[in-house]
């Protein structure tokens, strides 16, 4: 039991520490009002209860009395039978009266009504002889009123003295029913009592519900909707049905709701305008772009970084970019990325722009150049993050190596016949008198020879500067066969010395195209030549011209106003050492040349270049299919056309 009460104990006090101060003095405030109410009632109705006994207890002597004066003569006669008579009339008619009992002077029983068994009677005799020794004011002739419980009755015991002419006869017992009043009065006082403790902590629950819905709930919603919208939750309302002051503070609360939200929407509108127009500007821009923030984590990446670097169709955005470049680029690309931070964080504000060469190994060898720039925050100059752009220099890397090439290959070529040419004229002029006519013959000839391989030499470099102009040439007819004649025949003297044959298929329909007849003398030429150095002894070269049965799209639309069109296709076939695939895309550029592993064969790298650029002002562009030591063939498209 112990237990019990000590728990109870301990979870009224967790209870109790767990209720706010506000909440436990309105609990201790309603417990004093409702215990000082309730006592001043109980107070109160009790001391009406007690005047209501008094009287009572008034009418009873004076019942009493009254009864004792009508039956003090019988009782001094001892006529029991005129006693009996009006004892009997009396209890008849009143019904409230349980016994009427006469007891002789020494206290004993000497008339009853009802008449009770002995055992009752003898009880009814130790109840009067106890009742009067407790009271001493029987003693003096004085009616005695108790209230007492007989029978399981509520009694009111009357005893009245018989005293005549100042002779005691005996007593008189009445015993009456308690007043009902009386007996449940006691429980009136104490059910109100506690109905008015009730009623208070039911009023205070009652307005403390009210308040909460009224005022607390209300006040609450607007503290949770104001939070809400502190943190950036615009969209919060508060829907509760109240009129007056508080309705007009939640209307205007739902009004600077609904403003924040349109502005909020606007703003991010017009950040999502301004974002996509730098994005499309970014994207168009040659260079990829990124940026990551402080934390190297990417935030944005243009088309040409993605497809730089290998990303498409992979969610990058967020991610480190020691996770995305190779190991050997971040142990490149970190030390820089903590010295920007570290001068912008530690040192002056600066806009400092790194830059940084890295190469790729992926398919093919890249070589991108990192320009990364700190971004800083215009107002509080806080690093925010790092923008880098992206080159992809390959190209520039492989034209700078193939330039480094040609001014070597250039040097050597130039001064080959240089040495030649003033070797052999110094010759003549020391030894003149002492050569022979054939040998000074000779070597006339030889410094001609040199002295037009040097002219061809700078005929392809200017050749090379002037294609690469923006000049362009005037079309016309020309005449294929001749042209096509003309340079096999020119070929076929220095295939012939180094045993190779060059064969020439000629469609009997094509005689004329539409083209500048010295550029595609040109060209021709350069691709017999080609192929001429690069096939062996006793190889094979096929110059092959036909017509296509197809005509593009793209031509068609072209010439429209013509009377009929046709594709010539001009292609050169020989059994030479092969192009690998890796080097296809780069045999056109300039000063490129694929044999400059084996260092065997004379030429510049700018043959090929000619022939792209010329093409290029034609409309029509080179094609080459080659396999290592099969052979290569390169072809293009003329056109024969026919004015309405």
């Amino acid at each position: 039991m112990m237990f019990k009460f000590k728990k109870l104990f301990v979870f009224i006090t967790k209870w109790w520490s767990d209720i706010e101060l506000k909440t436990r003095l309105i609990v201790l405030m309603t417990v004093i009002v409702s215990l000082i109410m309730s006592s001043l009632t109980f107070w109160a109705l009790t001391i009406i209860q007690e005047d209501s006994i008094i009287t009572d207890n008034r009418f009873c002597k004076d019942l009493g009395i009254l009864f004792a004066s009508n039956v003090i003569d019988a009782v001094e006669s001892n006529n029991e039978k005129e006693l009996a008579s009006f004892v009997e009339t009396i209890y008849l008619n009143t019904s409230s009266i349980r016994y009427i009992l006469f007891f002789h002077l020494d206290g004993s029983l000497f008339f009853s009504l009802p008449v009770y068994s002995s055992k009752i009677q003898d009880v009814l005799q130790l109840h009067q002889n106890l009742f009067q020794l407790e009271t001493q004011d029987f003693l003096f002739n004085t009616p005695l009123v108790k209230y007492s419980t007989l029978f399981n009755d509520n009694i009111i015991d009357i005893i009245i003295p018989l005293t005549k002419n100042g002779k005691n006869l005996g007593s008189l017992d009445l015993g009456i029913n308690s007043n009902p009043t009386l007996s449940s009065s006691s429980k009136l006082i104490r059910n109100v009592s506690v109905a008015i403790f009730a009623s208070i902590w039911l009023m205070v629950i009652i307005g403390s519900t009210f308040n909460a819905l009224i005022m607390t709930e209300p006040i609450k919603e607007l503290l949770l909707g104001i939070k809400k919208i502190s943190s950036g939750n615009f969209t919060e309302r508060i829907n509760l049905p109240f009129d007056g002051d508080l309705g007009d503070l939640i209307v205007s609360f739902n009004n600077m709701a609904e403003k924040l939200e349109f502005y909020e929407k606007k703003n991010l509108d017009k950040l999502k305008s301004e974002k996509n127009k730098l994005e499309t500007i970014v994207s168009t821009i040659a260079d990829g772009a990124l940026l990551i923030d402080t934390e190297l984590r990417l935030l944005f990446v243009n088309q040409i970084a993605l497809k730089a670097f290998n990303w498409n169709n992979l969610d990058i955005i967020g991610k480190s970019i020691c996770n995305l470049f190779p190991l050997h680029v971040n142990d490149a690309l970190l030390p820089i990325l903590n010295n920007l931070v570290k001068s912008n964080c530690l040192d002056d504000f600066k806009h400092q722009t790194e830059e940084l060469c890295i190469e790729f190994d992926y398919d093919s060898n890249k070589v991108f150049r990192f320009l990364l720039t700190a971004v800083l925050d215009r107002n509080s100059h806080i690093l925010t993050g790092v923008a880098i752009i992206v080159q992809d220099i390959s190209r520039e890397m492989k034209l700078n190596e193939a330039k480094n090439q040609f001014i070597g290959n250039v040097s050597h070529e130039l001064r080959t016949p240089l040495c030649n040419i003033g070797s052999f004229l110094e010759t003549l002029l020391d030894y003149n008198s002492s050569l022979s006519e054939q040998q000074k013959k000779q070597f006339l000839m030889i410094a001609n020879h040199e002295t037009k391989r040097l002219s061809t030499l700078v005929n392809d470099i200017l050749d090379l500067s002037r294609l690469e102009s923006e000049l362009q040439y005037s079309l016309s007819d020309v005449d294929l066969v001749k042209v096509l004649n003309f340079v096999v025949k020119t070929f076929q003297l220095i295939a012939g010395n180094n045993d190779i044959s060059i064969i020439l298929e000629l469609e009997p329909r094509i005689n004329t195209v539409f083209a500048h007849e010295s550029s595609l003398l040109q060209v021709i030429s350069n691709l017999l030549s080609n192929a001429v150095k690069f096939t062996s002894p006793q190889g094979q070269i096929v110059l092959r011209v036909y017509l296509l049965n197809v005509i593009p799209l793209n031509i068609k639309s072209r010439y429209l106003n013509y009377k009929f069109i046709n594709v010539v296709r001009i292609e050169i076939i020989d059994e030479g050492i092969g192009i690998d695939q890796r080097d296809q895309k780069n045999i056109f550029d300039r000063f490129v040349r694929i044999e400059d592993n084996v260092h065997t064969l004379q030429g510049t790298g700018l043959g090929l270049s000619i022939v792209k650029n010329i093409l290029r002002k034609h409309n029509t562009r080179i094609l080459v299919q080659s396999e290592i030591s099969v052979g290569t063939s390169l072809w293009f498209d003329l056109l024969q056309i026919k004015k309405n």
